[in-house]
């Protein structure tokens, strides 16, 4: 084998800090079918391994029958804590949007950074991060410290 001169095999701390850096930059800029990559096995990623597995398999020596029930009640299972997680979602958004409606009419007191504010809530918005509308200003509900009675 042939000896290759002024090759260096390590690097400094520097040189493995910057090509790190980069390394990582690139795998979070990387797209695959619109969705960005993640670390995490999905549904759809257990469905293709399962018919990759059963497609490439020994037809002499076939997967075993409980092996492969055990792998399609793990398929289930990740399948119904999917869905139980986008239900919970649903429902926390629908709470925060109760919670929201709860306070129109209703004097607050309002956290803005290192100072109070008090007003009356006179309109809410819905969605993810409900809003309230104080004055002529739209504040985050987790901004609200206290609600006072009408």
């Amino acid at each position: 084998m042939e000896e290759v001169t002024g090759f260096n095999p390590t690097f400094t701390a520097q040189e493995k800090a910057r090509l790190d850096m980069q390394v990582d930059s690139y795998n979070k800029s990387l797209v695959v079918n619109g969705k960005t990559t993640s670390q995490s096995l999905g549904k759809d990623d257990f469905l293709k391994l399962l018919i990759t597995q059963l497609s490439n398999q020994d037809p002499t020596d076939p997967m075993d029958n409980t092996e492969f029930i055990a792998q399609m009640a793990e398929f289930s299972s990740l399948e119904q804590i999917t869905n139980l997680n986008s239900n919970f979602e649903k429902m926390n958004s629908m709470l925060n949007a109760s919670q929201a409606l709860n306070t129109i009419g209703k004097t607050v007191s309002l956290d803005i950074g290192d100072s109070q504010a008090v007003g009356v809530v006179e309109a809410v918005t819905y969605g993810n991060n409900p809003q309230v509308k104080v004055g002529n200003m739209y504040y985050d509900l987790k901004q609200i410290s206290a609600v006072y009675g009408e």
